[in-house]
């Protein structure tokens, strides 16, 4: 729960009505100019990423992933922010950052070829400009204000030039804050001015420890003391996402310098396949939340825009298309080979790995060869 004397921008109310405030104009201005097929794409892409997230589970489940870091309840914020980003731009995500990755253009395999231990991360941050997932809490926020430093001291930062011109985002959780990656990247961000938005989806729950034990300031607040600006946003709200994101990474690219967007959410289900938390919460919490479930939300706007129910039933069977492929593809996924584990760590030959690769050659021969 949240206090309701903090500010927030909101421009889906939970019942699907739409309404925006004086001191937010310019915010619905953004949205005023989204025509219905956009709108259409942010509820597709919303369900089409919890669809893949609950399959995943189920995967994991049967043993075919090591790991799912589940995002249902984050849709909103995620799809909604990610449509945000340019063209030139570039995203530092987390771990849990799975529906930002597809509206940039990451197969939805290749996640799960990484919770599979199969890679790192197969996609290229290149050619997608989808920065590969940080399982280290924090480090991504880093790299993140680094890359944006870099890309204004190239001259790529308020000239004008939309074809070349880009701004960087990076998204971290409320746990993350309380790093002190956070704490150095606001303070290299706002000296520097570097073109970066910093992307907090505040999920009320770093695993086990609730927000209120982790600050006593507002998310949204946390870089005043840098000189960093912020705004919390409903994150259940997929058009205040969409507008927020979209204003502060053009302002952001312009050489207007960092801001900070706290998207103020829930995480419905577990921290990851390996937690538990009804060990630490209660399931009236939960009830509280799902009531204000961001897809229903968006479904109840779109119906009194008259989007007739032909496109919600094309989405539906659309969903249950994409879990029965890629429950497919992720039985038909053959094994890595073992050696695999040599491969990218270190760019050159080096004597221990290659000692450490001949010994598993020789342990397999030993043993009859790996399957």
């Amino acid at each position: 729960m949240t206090p309701a004397t903090e500010p927030m921008l909101q421009l889906l109310a939970p019942d699907g009505s739409y309404g925006v405030e004086k001191e937010y104009s310019r915010y619905g201005e953004v949205i005023d100019s989204l025509g219905e097929d956009q709108l259409k794409t942010f509820y597709r892409d919303m369900a089409r990423i919890r669809r893949f997230d609950q399959e995943a589970i189920a995967l994991q489940r049967q043993g075919q992933l090591g790991l799912w870091v589940p995002a249902i309840g984050q849709e909103a914020a995620q799809i909604g922010s990610g449509y945000a980003v340019g063209k030139n731009d570039h995203i530092f995500p987390s771990y849990r950052e799975h529906g930002v990755a597809i509206t940039h253009g990451v197969e939805l395999m290749s996640i799960l070829k990484m919770m599979r231990g199969v890679n790192h991360g197969g996609w290229n941050p290149e050619e997608t400009r989808f920065h590969l997932y940080a399982i280290v809490l924090g480090s991504q926020v880093l790299h993140a204000v680094g890359y944006a430093m870099g890309v204004k001291l190239d001259g790529k930062v308020g000239t004008g030039d939309l074809d070349n011109d880009l701004a960087v985002i990076s998204y971290f959780g409320d746990g993350a804050t309380a790093e002190g990656d956070v704490s150095e990247s606001l303070l290299f961000a706002a000296v520097n001015e570097a073109p970066i938005v910093f992307f907090i989806q505040n999920n009320q729950w770093a695993i086990s420890s609730n927000i209120t034990s982790q600050t006593k300031v507002p998310l949204y607040r946390r870089g005043e003391g840098f000189g960093v600006p912020g705004l919390r946003v409903d994150g259940n709200d997929v058009l205040a996402c969409y507008a927020a994101t979209k204003i502060h990474m053009d302002e952001a690219r312009e050489g207007k310098g960092p801001y900070l967007l706290e998207a103020l959410t829930y995480r419905i289900g577990a921290h990851t396949t390996s937690d538990d938390p009804t060990k630490y919460r209660d399931e009236e919490e939960v009830e509280y939340w799902r009531q204000r479930d961001p897809i229903a939300r968006f479904e109840v706007f779109l119906r009194r825009q008259g989007v007739e129910e032909d496109f919600f039933e094309e989405v539906a069977v659309a969903g249950d298309e994409l879990a029965k492929d890629i429950r497919e593809q992720t039985f038909a996924l053959p094994k890595p080979p073992l050696e695999s584990i040599f491969d990218n760590v270190y760019s050159d030959d080096h004597p221990e790995i290659n000692a450490q690769r001949a010994w598993l050659r020789a342990y397999e021969d030993q043993m009859g060869g790996h399957e």
